[in-house]
């Protein structure tokens, strides 16, 4: 899947998520919701044309191991996952759910690490944070085979502009004044 959006909006209540449906958004990031309601917020979306991806490790009541993907994959039916765990990331892949890796970097150490685990696990996509270290951002993006997503700490156009022109594929924000309309 190739997503078009140069900005993702990652929403954090179920305002923010209705407010979306009427915006020209292709995919939405559901941040933190509850087991109970995910269902009914990814048929709504996908209903009105939306990509719905999921960040698996916010998800309240949601324990992210096989099951939980079991789950997630039979009952919720997501466009895509986020997570921070190669497991999950696998799981996703088994079930053909599209997969976004996310990578902190914390530490030379940490990068280094991170690397070889996405290079095993070749999830559909990479979401460096922050995403704000354009340098980072070109490293990541040259060691990697998917397609970068830079998120976190981004708050300005002048922010996205820099990840973008560093390699980023699409810009992941909770800041609602850089969603597209």
């Amino acid at each position: 899947m190739i997503i078009q959006q140069s900005v993702l909006p990652a929403v954090k209540s179920i305002k923010e998520f209705e407010s979306l449906l009427a915006r020209n958004t292709e995919v939405i990031i559901l941040l933190e919701t509850r087991l109970g309601l995910l269902r009914k917020l990814v048929k709504v979306g996908q209903r009105e044309g939306k990509k719905i991806f999921i960040h698996i490790d916010l998800v309240q009541g949601l324990k992210a191991d096989e099951y939980g993907m079991e789950y997630i994959a039979q009952e919720v039916k997501p466009d895509g996952i986020i997570s921070t765990r190669a497991h999950v990331i696998k799981q996703a892949k088994k079930y053909q759910i599209l997969s976004v890796q996310r990578l902190f970097l914390i530490d030379s150490q940490a990068i280094e690490h991170n690397v070889k685990i996405i290079q095993k696990t070749e999830p559909d996509f990479v979401e460096v944070l922050p995403g704000v270290l354009p340098g980072m951002i070109t490293e990541i993006k040259d060691r990697v085979s998917a397609p970068v997503i830079a998120g976190g700490l981004v708050r300005t156009d002048d922010d996205v502009q820099r990840a973008l022109k560093s390699g980023a594929s699409a810009i992941s924000t909770s800041r609602s004044d850089l969603w597209p309309f």
